[in-house]
């Protein structure tokens, strides 16, 4: 951060493009508070050339207010914008209160996976309020859980390299498809008719339904265009999947090699499967590594159409079902949606060695 003295009475200031993101972070930052994204915002207008009066006459501040930060942020930068140590109201709560609440929050009692405030304000025998500002002060946040899976796949590495290259590098005359299947959707209806959305109410929907069957969508996502081969059946058994690579093969120019990434699913290695595969060279098959569905992007696809279409719908039977579903891929295969990988593998990788590390795995992805 940078400002031009101009004068006694006039001063300008200039931001570092990291200190004005630091800024509006604050502004429009919903765990910011009042206080500091009053700051934040006289500095900002200050920087974009208004004067004090002005910055008083926009904020509804006291004139005293706009100098005072101004002065503080010119002076001694972002951290001005800080209270002063040993201002405001003394923390009423021991400091060895504080440590066990915020040891505590990741050890649990016995028969309970998490603390909440209320449960951790009995315990310490301190009010609810308290516990929230001392977990928010500490980024304490006992109520959230991230999900996640290591492979343990031998040949992850060599797997992993060999579809982040298809797609960081898709081949010359070549198609690459994410393919899979999404079993077990099924036609749900609801007992009741819900209220469509509308001003001052939300959608509805009953809590309970009857179930009409179920039906499998086979996706064949093309990662150049966006655009999706697909078809329905009842089951998903290798003669499915071989319909399905029958039908890619009819749908995609003759001249070009196939490669497809698909999932360690029993009926992709069937003995028919592998026959098929050597009559029809074109096709190069690339097997996701051992709980790695993340790199097969066709699941991005299917997180979208259960959202779009499945979940929240109601159909009186199977085949309604699978009219909706090849409606909407009709819609989207006019103006197709791509997902493009951007993420490096060295980076993933980085991530994925150290989380082995703190699991304490070998290099065998085993633990020691």
């Amino acid at each position: 951060m940078l400002y031009i003295g101009m004068g006694r009475t006039r001063k300008s200031i200039i931001l570092s493009a990291e200190v004005k993101a630091e800024l509006e972070k604050r502004v429009n930052g919903y765990t910011y508070s009042q206080r500091d994204s009053l700051r934040a915002k006289i500095v900002l207008l200050k920087s974009e050339g208004k004067s004090l009066d002005e910055i008083q006459e926009i904020l509804k501040i006291n004139n005293r207010t706009a100098i005072k930060w101004v002065n503080r942020f010119i002076t001694l930068g972002i951290d001005g914008l800080k209270d002063a140590p040993g201002r405001g109201r003394k923390d009423s709560i021991p400091p060895e209160i504080v440590n066990k609440i915020i040891t505590a929050a990741t050890q649990p009692l016995e028969n309970m996976s998490k603390w909440s405030t209320r449960t951790m304000a009995e315990h310490v025998k301190v009010s609810q309020t308290t516990v929230l500002r001392i977990w928010k002060a500490n980024d304490i946040k006992p109520h959230l859980t991230k999900t996640f899976k290591l492979s343990k796949d031998k040949q992850f590495e060599t797997k992993f390299w060999d579809i982040i290259g298809l797609y960081m590098d898709p081949p010359d005359k070549a198609l690459v498809f994410c393919c899979d299947e999404k079993t077990q959707c099924q036609a749900l209806e609801r007992s009741q008719p819900g209220l469509p959305l509308g001003m001052g109410h939300i959608k509805t929907k009953t809590h309970d339904y009857y179930r009409h069957g179920t039906t499998t969508l086979f996706a064949a996502l093309n990662y150049l265009d966006g655009k999706i081969i697909s078809r329905t059946e009842t089951k998903h058994r290798h003669e499915e999947w071989l319909r399905f690579l029958n039908q890619i093969d009819k749908e995609t120019p003759k001249d070009l090699e196939l490669h497809l990434i698909v999932d360690n699913y029993a009926t992709h290695k069937h003995q028919n499967v592998k026959t098929w595969l050597n009559d029809h060279p074109r096709f190069h098959i690339y097997f996701t590594p051992t709980g790695s569905s993340w790199m097969n992007l066709v699941e991005r696809f299917f997180a979208d159409i259960t959202n779009d279409v499945i979940r929240d719908g109601s159909f009186c039977s199977v085949k309604e079902l699978e009219n909706s579903i090849n409606n909407y891929l009709k819609m989207r295969n006019e103006s197709p949606k791509r997902y493009v990988w951007k993420k490096k593998g060295e980076d993933i990788l980085r991530k994925i060695n150290k989380a082995r590390k703190m699991l304490g795995w070998d290099e065998y992805n085993v633990p020691i």
